[in-house]
């Protein structure tokens, strides 16, 4: 067993092998990790046995933790479609050791829902098991099997047809000033905070994954509405940010966008994930968010946080 630490020299190898994973997504290549590297020192690590890599984790270090990793929605383990059991509880194994050698005193670290594996790839989880890690955090998030979906609540379908009635459309769209404005208003006005992404941001990484990340805007025949903003994996469209004006709330933008995503745009993906509706760790569930979502037929799946103490 050899642990390296990523090196930018690294990048092609890095790269490589999360296109090759099996529960790898884009939001870990090097260009869409490193967009916020200002914020984070990174200390993302390789893993080898026999000189072959077996797999790498994204992650960094803050007062003696390391974190895999807080810039990213999910993290933890990435690993090839050989990486057997023993072989994660090998890695496990060095890298605990290694952490105390180093001064470290816990490790956080974000597991990848089931969801976006490629294939079986919860290895890491009987890992955490055996070196006595606590679920620490737990968000709930509401996706759906696309191949059985189910029936829409009443009020969803009601409010489809108010849109329809309305003569909203959907459109993918290059607009991202134009979503921000309306996303930015939103998130200030209920929660006082802005987007996870600045506008810079989000453009620069549109850019750099145009095949990933994509823009919805709803309108009618004055004015843009609202829309959404989805992250495109090999199974999975997932709803990254989601808003609508005053106008486009009351007459449906947000229902018409979201069906528009399930069953136009992406509806060959296994999974819709409609995002999370907890706060705080998942100690706080935002009721009437998550009834939003279930009123699409959505139900949970979890977004788990764990922590070993070294």
């Amino acid at each position: 067993m050899k642990i390296e630490l990523y090196k930018p020299e690294y990048k092609v190898a890095w790269d490589e092998f999360v296109s090759n994973s099996k529960n790898g997504t884009f939001l870990f290549y090097r260009d869409f990790m490193e967009y916020h590297q200002d914020r984070f020192n990174d200390y993302s690590l390789m893993f080898y046995i026999n000189d072959i890599l077996v797999a790498i984790m994204p992650g960094h270090i803050e007062n003696k933790v390391y974190y895999s990793h807080k810039g990213l929605t999910y993290g933890g383990l990435i690993m090839s479609p050989k990486t057997t059991a023993v072989d994660v509880l090998k890695i496990f194994e060095h890298l605990t050791v290694t952490f105390r050698h180093q001064g470290i005193k816990k490790v956080v670290y974000k597991a990848i829902p089931h969801i976006y594996h490629n294939m079986p790839a919860e290895e890491d989880l009987y890992a955490l098991f055996r070196y006595k890690a606590i679920l620490s955090a737990r968000s709930i998030s509401s996706s759906i099997y696309l191949s059985d979906k189910p029936r829409y609540s009443e009020l969803r379908r009601r409010s489809l047809k108010k849109a329809e009635k309305n003569g909203l459309v959907v459109q993918e769209s290059s607009d991202f000033a134009l979503f921000w404005q309306i996303l930015s208003q939103n998130l200030e006005e209920r929660h006082n905070v802005q987007p996870v992404h600045s506008l810079t941001e989000i453009v620069y990484l549109k850019e750099k994954f145009p095949d990933n990340i994509h823009l919805y805007l709803v309108s009618d025949s004055n004015q843009t509405l609202g829309g959404c903003v989805v992250f495109e994996t090999e199974k999975v469209s997932h709803i990254q940010y989601i808003a609508a004006t005053a106008d486009g709330k009351s007459l449906g933008a947000v229902d018409i966008v979201i069906d528009y995503i399930i069953n136009i745009a992406y509806p060959h993906k296994a999974y819709f994930d409609y995002g999370t509706s907890t706060e705080q760790g998942g100690m706080f569930l935002n009721e009437g968010l998550v009834f939003q979502k279930e009123g699409f037929g959505a139900r949970v799946i979890v977004y788990d946080t764990y922590t070993i103490d070294l």
